[in-house]
C-alpha cells in the first residue's frame, strides 16, 4: 500500500509523564525543506531544532509542559509548504510554527498564518515581503530571526566598494527566485552609491540550468572584478567551478546567506578566496557550546551551521515569548514575539521592530573560503 506524504510528518519530542498527551505538551510545527532543492540544509536544520526542544525540555520545558516538534518536509516548494502549514494548524493544532529557510514558502504561507492566527517564524527567509506585504504594512503573525535582503544587499555593496576596493562588478542571478532578485536589486543600488559601477548582468533559471558557460563567458570579456552571485547552494557552487574552468583566475566571487559548506563538494579549490555575507561564524566562542552538543548528538560537524544555528535559536526564542506571555495562546505568543527587547540567544542579542517585525541592527559576518572551510573574515555594519 503507498504511503500517504504526510509520512514524513515526524514526531520529534513527546514526553508523556502521566500518558495524559494533550494536557502534557505544547506542540509547535517545523517546516522543513528536507527534500527537493534546500535539501542540504533541511536535514542540519531538523536536528538543530530537536537539540533545542531536547535541551529545553531536559529543563523542564515551559509553563510546566513540554515542547512537542511536529516536523514537516515541504519538499523546498512554496505549494507543500502552504499545505504543510494548513495540515499543522487544522489537524495537528500547533500554538505556532517555526520555518521555513526560503522567503518563497514563507510569502506563500503568510496570508494563511494570518488569517489562522498562528505566529510563524521565518528561519532565513530574507526577503521583505516574509514580513510585510506590498503595501509596506506589517504581516501581523510573521516575524524572522535573520537580517533580510536589503542589508545583506547593502552589505555586499559596502564590503565590495569600501572594503575591497572593487569598483565594477558583475552579477549572475537566478530570474525565477524572490530571494536572488531581491538580493540583486539591492546590492545593485547600494554598489553604485558606494561609487561602484554594474558592468555585466545575466540571468538564469535555478533548478533548470546547469551550464552557466555562455553567461559566464559574456563576463569574462567585460572588466568586471566581482562576480556578485545572489543565488543558494548549488547555484551558487556550479558558476564558481565553471568560471575558474573558464581561465576566469582573477574575479572575486562574493555572494550572500545562500552559501553552503557542502558547495565546497562541487566547486572545490575554485571557491577559494570568495565572501561571503552571512549571519554568524563557527569561530565564534560563544557558539562553541552549540557545536559541542551538535556533535555529541550526531556525530557531525553542523556543516550546514547558519540555518542550524538560526533554527535552534528560533525555538529558544519561542519559548521565550511563551514563558513572556505566561500562555500558549497564539495571539498571547504573537504579542510576546513582536514586544521581544534586548534577548540574548546564542548567536545574538534580538530586538524586535514592531512595524516590520525585522530585528533590529544585527550585526553580520564576512566569511572567506580557505582550504575548503569557511572561516570568519571580519565583522560588518555598513555606512
Amino acid at each position: 500500500m503507498k504511503k500517504a506524504p504526510w509520512i514524513l510528518a515526524v514526531l520529534l519530542v513527546a514526553t508523556l509523564a502521566t500518558g495524559s498527551y494533550a494536557e502534557e505538551v505544547i506542540k509547535v510545527g517545523y517546516l522543513a525543506g528536507i527534500t527537493g532543492d534546500f535539501a542540504a540544509y533541511g536535514q542540519p536544520e531538523v536536528n538543530a531544532v530537536k537539540l533545542a526542544a531536547d535541551e529545553i525540555n531536559a529543563k523542564g520545558g515551559v509553563l510546566g509542559k513540554k515542547i512537542e516538534l511536529v516536523i514537516y518536509d515541504y519538499k523546498s516548494r512554496p505549494e507543500d509548504a502552504v499545505n504543510a502549514a494548513r495540515r499543522l494548524i487544522d489537524h495537528d493544532k500547533v500554538v505556532a510554527i517555526l520555518g521555513s529557510a526560503a522567503s518563497g514558502a514563507n510569502i506563500a504561507t503568510a496570508p494563511l498564518v494570518t488569517r489562522a492566527g498562528i505566529p510563524q517564524i521565518g528561519t532565513l527567509s530574507t526577503n521583505p515581503l516574509v514580513t510585510v506585504d506590498e503595501s509596506g504594512n506589517v504581516r501581523p503573525y510573521m516575524f524572522r530571526i535573520c537580517f533580510i535582503d536589503p542589508y545583506q544587499g547593502r552589505l555586499i555593496g559596502y564590503f565590495a566598494a569600501k572594503e575591497l576596493g572593487k569598483m565594477k562588478a558583475a552579477i549572475l542571478y537566478d530570474v525565477g527566485s524572490d530571494y536572488s532578485h531581491g538580493l540583486r536589486e539591492h546590492f545593485i543600488s547600494s554598489y553604485e552609491e558606494f561609487g561602484g559601477t554594474v558592468v555585466a548582468e545575466h540571468a538564469f533559471r535555478g533548478g533548470q540550468d546547469v551550464d552557466f558557460r555562455a553567461q559566464l563567458t559574456q563576463i569574462k570579456q567585460t572588466d568586471a572584478e566581482i562576480l556578485v552571485l545572489p543565488n543558494i547552494g548549488k547555484d551558487l557552487a556550479l558558476p564558481i567551478k565553471q568560471a575558474r574552468e573558464l581561465g576566469m583566475d582573477d574575479i572575486i566571487f562574493i555572494g550572500g546567506d545562500g552559501y553552503g559548506e557542502f558547495m565546497v563538494e562541487i566547486a572545490g579549490e575554485a571557491l577559494e578566496g570568495s565572501y561571503w555575507m552571512y549571519h554568524l561564524a563557527r569561530q565564534d566562542p560563544a557558539m562553541k557550546p552549540f557545536f559541542d552538543a551538535y556533535k555529541e548528538k550526531y556525530n557531525d560537524e553542523c556543516q550546514e551551521f547558519a540555518i542550524a544555528v538560526l533554527a535552534y535559536d528560533s525555538l529558544y526564542w519561542l519559548v521565550d515569548a511563551i514563558e513572556r506571555a505566561g500562555s500558549a495562546d497564539s495571539k498571547a505568543i504573537r504579542d510576546a514575539l513582536e514586544a521581544t527587547k534586548d534577548l540574548q540567544l546564542h548567536h545574538a542579542t534580538l530586538t524586535m521592530d514592531p512595524k516590520t517585525h525585522n530585528p533590529v541592527d544585527k550585526d553580520a559576518v564576512v566569511l572567506t573560503v580557505k582550504d575548503g572551510k569557511s572561516i570568519f573574515y571580519k565583522k560588518i555594519k555598513p555606512e
